[in-house]
C-alpha cells in the first residue's frame, strides 16, 4: 500500500476561487487652463463687473494723496465705513504731512482709537508724515519702491495710492480681491503678492486699479465671505464656485 497504515494518499482540497476585483478607473485630472484661457475668463469677469459697477470708486473719503495714504493705513483690519467716521477729526487736527509729523502720538491714538490697533497706527501715521517731509519734500511719492519704504505701507497700500490718487498702474490685493479671484477660478494662489502678479499678467495695466475696486465692491455687496448671494450674481454662470451654476 502506498502511504502506510493502509490508507490512500489524501487529495488536496481546492480552496475557494478568488474573485478578480476590477481596478478602479483612473479619473483624469481636470485640464489646467492656459494663460490665454485665463486671460479671456478674466476679461469676461471684468466685462460683467463693469455692467454692475460702471463707476469704480474707492470708498475711503479723501481729498489728496496724503489723506488717502493716511486713510488706507487706518483701514488695516478695519472697515472703510469706520475709517470714514474717524478721518474728519484726524484731518481737521492734522490737515497736512507737516502738521501730522509734529503731532503728539497720544493725541493721534485718541483720534484713531476706534479703528483698532490704534497704538501701531498712530506711530505709523506720524512716521509716514515724517518720512514724507524729510525724504520726499512734503509730497507723497508715487513710485512703488518709494511708497513701500514709508511706515505702515505695504504693496496693497502702495497700489491704492498709485491707482486711485495718481492714476498709475496698480492692483491692490485685499481680502476681497484674494477671495473672489480664487472663487472665480482665476488663481489658486494664496499669497497676495503672487495673486497681484498673476492678475497683472492677465489684464492690461490701465485696468488694474479699477478691476481691483470692482472686485472689492462686488465682494462687499454680493460675494460675501460666508453667505455669497449667488442667485443675485451676474457672474454665477461663469463662476466655478457658484451655488447657482
Amino acid at each position: 500500500m502506498v502511504g502506510g497504515y493502509g490508507g490512500s494518499v489524501p487529495t488536496k482540497r481546492a480552496g475557494p476561487t478568488k474573485k478578480r476585483v476590477a481596478k478602479p478607473k483612473r479619473v483624469a485630472k481636470p485640464k489646467r487652463p492656459t494663460k490665454a484661457e485665463l486671460a479671456t475668463h478674466t476679461q469676461t469677469v471684468l466685462r460683467h463687473l463693469k455692467k454692475d459697477y460702471p463707476i469704480a470708486i474707492c470708498e475711503l473719503t479723501h481729498e489728496s494723496p496724503f489723506q488717502l495714504l493716511a486713510a488706507t493705513i487706518l483701514s488695516a483690519q478695519c472697515t472703510d465705513a469706520r475709517v470714514n467716521m474717524v478721518t474728519p477729526g484726524l484731518f481737521a487736527a492734522y490737515p497736512t504731512a507737516a502738521t501730522l509729523a509734529e503731532a503728539d502720538v497720544s493725541h493721534v491714538e485718541q483720534l484713531v482709537r476706534s479703528t483698532g490697533f490704534y497704538g501701531t497706527k498712530a506711530k505709523n501715521l506720524i512716521g509716514m508724515a515724517n518720512a514724507v517731509m524729510t525724504r520726499f519734500g512734503g509730497e507723497v511719492p508715487s513710485a512703488m519702491e518709494d511708497l513701500v519704504t514709508l511706515p505702515g505701507v505695504g504693496r496693497k497700500t502702495a497700489n491704492v495710492l498709485r491707482s486711485v490718487a495718481f492714476k498709475l498702474p496698480g492692483l491692490p490685493v485685499d481680502t476681497h480681491v484674494l477671495r473672489l479671484s480664487k472663487r472665480l477660478g482665476i488663481t489658486k494662489e494664496v499669497d497676495p503678492v503672487k495673486v497681484e502678479m498673476q492678475l497683472n499678467a492677465l489684464l492690461p495695466p490701465k485696468e488694474w486699479g479699477e478691476f481691483s475696486l470692482r472686485l472689492i465692491l462686488h465682494g462687499r455687496r454680493i460675494c460675501d465671505a460666508r453667505t455669497p448671494k449667488c442667485d443675485e450674481c451676474r457672474l454665477a454662470a461663469i463662476c466655478p464656485s457658484s451655488h447657482a451654476s
